[in-house]
């Protein structure tokens, strides 16, 4: 379905507000925010918005938004100019490893546990655990921790242990993620039991 420009500009905010904000779910305000349509009109980049309507349907503006704001550093800090300028590469390489998603996951565990063990993988009693260092070194992507996450509900435990600033973003872009990754869980268990026990 498409929408207008206004709606598009609607779903930015509330995608990033959802990114950014602790306490913003764009899943529980059903993508709403509190745009007006006068401070809309003045802004100056009201033709991106215009453009991205024309291309995209509902559902792939929220995944475009999704795509660019997860993979920024800083989502609070990501500007328009960033996604009008190189928004249709980030979402292009976001959907392409979306298609991949098991796939990529299975290569990823299948080499985390070359290395370690799956107790120690999650072990945080000496600080930063594996599963953390690995994600940060790149190793590992966003959505092999996200979808572990949904496996085996580290995140919990790990907020009680760890209280640094690199733990608590992590976790946040873990929480504020993981409704956007849509998967059966039962596969992805069978996934990881054949490679431990494989």
């Amino acid at each position: 379905m498409k929408v207008t420009p206004f709606e598009t500009y609607q779903t930015y905010l509330s995608i990033k507000n959802h990114f950014s904000s602790p306490r913003y779910d764009y899943f529980k305000y059903g993508g709403r925010s509190k745009a007006k349509i006068t401070a809309f009109n003045k802004r100056k980049d009201k033709y991106w918005f215009e453009k991205t309507s024309r291309k995209y349907p509902d559902n792939q503006i929220v995944d475009f938004l999704v795509s660019n704001f997860v993979t920024a550093n800083n989502p609070s800090s990501l500007w328009i100019g960033e996604i009008i300028n190189s928004g249709e590469r980030t979402y292009s390489e976001w959907s392409r490893k979306q298609q991949s998603l098991s796939y990529i996951f299975k290569e990823q565990i299948t080499q985390l546990f070359e290395e370690y063990q799956l107790d120690d993988l999650f072990n945080c009693s000496t600080g930063h655990p594996p599963v953390l260092k690995e994600y940060l070194g790149d190793h590992i992507d966003l959505e092999t921790l996200v979808i572990l996450e949904k496996v085996f509900h580290f995140r919990g435990q790990f907020d009680k242990k760890l209280t640094d600033p690199v733990w608590e973003t992590v976790s946040m872009k873990i929480r504020k993620y993981d409704p956007f990754i849509n998967i059966d869980v039962l596969q992805y268990k069978k996934v990881l039991r054949d490679i431990v026990h494989g």
